[in-house]
């Protein structure tokens, strides 16, 4: 049984913005904030950034920041090897599956196509068990915790799991994310770290790898295999394509574009507490020293998503991956609190995706929107029924771990009978505002618009 207080309280989001939202999108679109501060900070006036006046629409203020654009810094020696061997297929068991080939960059780093799980394996026929994932905005993910305390409050209570890499948080680094694929039977599925070095000591640029990492690298393949996570690991922190942060969000709130009056409707259901609820895990507020808004808070949840025929493993019965808790993690096998919880994605190119959630149970935002608001008010829309004829609710987790489902946050609030929490439009409003979070829109904060990365 989740305790209470486990799920986050008030991750930096509020009514009072919520309401402010609100007010502000009954009105016309907001008029753009003045440039020439950002431009006179772009070109070195200002060392930080300013303070913002908040623009001000219906007599309600919105709050916009300031993100300067940075000039692009040349990507170091082991950044570029890192780019060698993040494409490089010949890496793989097949010869043909590179990291790209499911961390597609014409796709935000995530699936190049809607398939609920990649298939990879020697001979590229051998599926996987979860959705692939974004490898965008990775770089602020803090290390794994199984209880978190938020700092900015003195009466913080324990808000549960959060951090770490991989669906579960198993992986410590990205350096280890990164390198995990290559060892995967379902992936790249070399059959050990040897069999990867191998492959790249016989490659085109296995004298940059010595030239970055000694000249006897190769004689050590343990110490070889750790450097190729740390060359990819200093790829994707370094090249500003992992975090280009372009979107138009970015651009309003940077002050060179406005929210469309749906947009803006949508801005403010997304942050309301009790209508989409979505920014008490995806936080849409400044982080630390001000960085852009991740859209993510890197906790935990389970939230009763139904079970997905279109993952082979699934046709098993007695299969079923409880996230934190296993099959792939089993550090905490014995934390029952923990299973079938997985870790909240940043929503940042979300509304570019066709497949959703760790198992890929839908493909549109539409259905997604409507799960999050239907699930307990009409279950019989999502989940099957059982030879006597109940709706067995819940089907993709064991029911000794159901009490650990969300049921004390909206949308999750309500039960049969009940209304939505959001109504048809009010769902179109929330998921155009969600398609401003998508990059691409501007190549900097003023920029001109430039075709889709």
């Amino acid at each position: 049984m989740i305790r209470d207080g486990f799920r986050p309280a008030s991750r930096w989001t509020g009514i009072a913005l919520a309401a402010a939202l609100a007010a502000a999108a009954a009105t016309a679109p907001l008029k753009a904030a003045q440039p020439g501060a950002a431009f006179a900070a772009a070109n070195g006036a200002h060392p930080h950034p300013p303070a913002v006046a908040p623009v001000v629409s219906g007599g309600k203020p919105l709050q916009r920041w300031i993100r300067y654009p940075a000039v692009p810094a040349k990507l170091s020696a082991e950044a570029m090897l890192g780019k060698q061997i993040f494409f490089d297929p010949s890496l793989s068991a097949s010869g043909k599956m590179s990291c790209a080939s499911c961390h597609s960059p014409d796709h935000a780093y995530g699936p190049p196509n809607g398939l609920a799980v990649q298939l990879g394996g020697p001979d590229l026929h051998r599926p996987g068990t979860r959705t692939v994932p974004s490898l965008r905005y990775l770089t602020f993910t803090p290390l794994f915790t199984r209880h978190f305390y938020n700092p900015a409050s003195e009466d913080t209570q324990d808000e549960g799991p959060t951090g770490g890499f991989m669906r579960d948080g198993s992986m410590a680094s990205l350096h280890e994310q990164a390198a995990r694929p290559m060892l995967d039977p379902n992936e790249m599925a070399n059959t050990d770290p040897s069999a990867v070095v191998a492959k790249l000591a016989r490659g085109p640029y296995a004298d940059t790898f010595r030239q970055v990492f000694g000249a006897e690298i190769f004689a050590n393949p343990k110490q070889a295999f750790d450097r190729i996570g740390n060359a990819l690991e200093a790829f994707e922190t370094e090249d500003e394509s992992f975090h280009p942060y372009t979107s138009k969000f970015d651009a309003v709130m940077s002050g060179h574009a406005d929210f469309t009056a749906q947009e803006l409707r949508g801005y403010a259901l997304f942050n309301d507490p009790n209508k989409g609820n979505c920014a008490k895990c995806h936080i849409d507020t400044p982080g630390p020293g001000g960085r852009p808004a991740q859209f993510a808070d890197f906790s935990y949840a389970s939230l009763g998503v139904p079970r997905n025929p279109e993952v082979p493993a699934t046709h098993d019965p007695k299969y079923f991956d409880l996230g934190l808790c296993g099959p792939y993690r089993r550090d905490l096998t014995n934390e029952t609190d923990f299973c079938g919880l997985f870790k909240s994605p940043t929503l940042r190119n979300a509304a570019a995706r066709s497949v959703f959630f760790h198992n890929g149970r839908f493909h549109t935002l539409e259905d997604v929107m409507h799960f999050y608001v239907e699930r307990d008010i009409a279950p019989q829309k999502w989940y099957p029924k059982r030879a006597d004829g109940r709706i067995d609710q819940y089907d993709d987790l064991p029911p000794a771990y159901r009490d650990n489902i969300d049921h004390v946050d909206a949308p999750f609030d309500r039960g049969a009978g009940s209304k939505p929490a959001l109504n048809e439009a009010e769902i179109r409003d929330v998921i155009a505002f969600m398609k401003t979070l998508n990059d691409g829109y501007s190549a900097t904060a003023g920029g001109p618009k430039v075709a889709a990365r």
